[in-house]
């Protein structure tokens, strides 16, 4: 539908100052941080539950599709307006934040920062535990629709695990509440949980209930380096064989290690082949034996040198050198596609093998670091999209990624979701029937197919993510 005509229908919703249509406008929504440019018919930013349901009553009777976004920090396309239409900029929603103290919850509006909760709630002696990179930027919303967890995930599990009540507009224009306020619920389906992860593609988050914890007592943090890739990935398997359970465990390659010193000099080893981070939290007597324990398992693996942090600038300073390495690698190239492939922690360093064989393979600038604790690794490939044979290197080289993934007993995803880039891989994961299993769940909540087409599953006859 052009964008004129849209626009005159849009008008009785929604006041005019929340309606985006100059071009300029439009082409500022048109990306986000993943691959790929979709210009969008219209943008909206909606004020409050009503308004988007109206919204999206509207694109059923039109069958206009509405693709909703947050800060537009996804990395797998999850916010790209694919086929046009409206973006639904919830960025810009009002924003609600309450700590509720005696019930250890927090209660958000999806517009807020993530960064903004873990603040509020350490305020009051509270923990909300889901850390990604880029919770300092990126909205609670986003970060429930696309289960980003970060470090943390290892021994606090996942964002799914905290979402305890959603209220969501459905794909049809209705407003429902999931779950509540209370952490047992077991009356009928677990929406809650089907809600969360599912990429914008069964409702529109507007509101959301988060399970808190007490804030740890006390943590230590460490940093090890190796002169070799694999002897890092047995020194975190022995680490946990060895029944410490650390709250983060990231591990850096060289190429990741060398990026951060020249976009931030962070005092890391650049001759390293690998470092890891690992942090311990709990009580400050236990954490202090348990510290040392993992000192001692990394010098057995051949650690050539491990450094625990005295102060807190000295952890903070470790932290940030981690924080660095997303925007250190942008820095290398023009265009960096970011992958997420998981495998169970024993397989670690068989899947650092590999993906250092498929680096060579196609000759590939491939970078790895990753939450290395619980298999989360981050394969990035630093290339230029304007390149057309290497892109079609990149191409091959991202399936054979996933594809070592899912033979090493992982997964395509563990944070970052399926959006637009992964899509093509989901029968190779679950097979046909499970993912008609999904389609028929996707149908059922949005029969006239609307809300967030394009993403998750694969178009007719597409076998590979297509890049160029």
């Amino acid at each position: 539908m052009k964008t004129e005509k849209l626009y005159d229908l849009v008008r009785p919703l929604i006041s005019e100052d929340r309606i985006l249509h100059q071009l300029a406008d439009r082409y500022s929504y048109s990306f986000d941080a993943s691959f790929g440019e979709y210009l969008p018919d219209l943008v909206i930013q909606p004020e409050n539950k009503e308004q988007i349901a109206s919204v999206i009553k509207l694109a059923n009777e039109h069958l206009i599709p509405v693709y909703p976004r947050g800060a537009a920090t996804s990395l797998s396309g999850g916010s790209l307006p694919v086929k046009g239409g409206i973006v639904l900029d919830m960025s810009q929603f009002q924003k609600k934040l309450i700590i509720d103290r005696e019930n250890l919850l927090a209660i958000v509006s999806p517009s807020v920062i993530t960064g903004d909760i873990h603040q509020k709630a350490e305020e009051v002696g509270l923990f909300y535990p889901p850390d990604p990179s880029s919770s300092h930027v990126s909205t609670i919303g986003g970060n429930l629709l696309e289960n980003s967890s970060g470090p943390k995930g290892l021994k606090y599990g996942t964002t799914k695990e905290y979402v305890i009540g959603l209220e969501v507009v459905t794909p049809t224009g209705g407003i429902i509440r999931t779950g509540g306020k209370t952490v047992k619920n077991v009356t009928g389906y677990d929406l809650t949980r089907l809600i969360v992860g599912s990429e914008g593609t069964l409702g529109i988050v507007t509101e959301a209930i988060l399970r808190l914890i007490p804030k740890p007592q006390a943590r230590k943090t460490l940093l090890a380096s190796f002169n070799r890739l694999t002897d890092s990935g047995y020194a975190i398997t022995n680490i946990l064989s060895a029944g410490i359970l650390p709250s983060a465990m990231e591990l850096m390659d060289n190429s990741c290690i060398r990026a951060v010193e020249n976009y931030t000099p962070s005092g890391l080893p650049v001759e390293a082949e690998a470092i890891i981070i690992v942090e311990i939290d709990g009580h400050e007597a236990a954490i202090a034996e348990e510290i040392q324990k993992c000192e001692t398992i990394c010098f057995e693996q051949n650690a050539t040198e491990v450094r625990v942090a005295q102060t807190e600038e000295e952890r903070a300073n470790i932290w940030k050198a981690r924080k660095m390495v997303s925007p250190a690698i942008t820095q290398m190239g023009p265009t960096k596609i970011s992958e997420d492939a998981t495998v169970p922690r024993s397989e670690i360093p068989k899947m650092m093998e590999r993906l250092h064989a498929i680096r060579d393979k196609y000759q590939l600038n491939l970078v790895v670091f990753g939450h290395a604790g619980d298999g989360n690794l981050h394969p990035n490939i630093v290339t230029n999209k304007r390149n057309a044979e290497e892109m079609k290197r990149v191409e091959a080289a991202v399936g054979d990624i996933f594809e070592a993934a899912v033979e090493l007993g992982g997964t395509l995803s563990g944070e970052h979701g399926i959006g637009t880039l992964k899509s093509p891989y989901m029968e190779m994961e679950l097979g046909k029937e499970g993912v008609m299993m999904m389609k028929k769940i996707k149908d059922a909540w949005d029969p006239n197919g609307i809300l967030n087409p394009g993403k998750m599953f694969p178009q007719p006859g597409q076998t590979k993510v297509v890049l160029t």
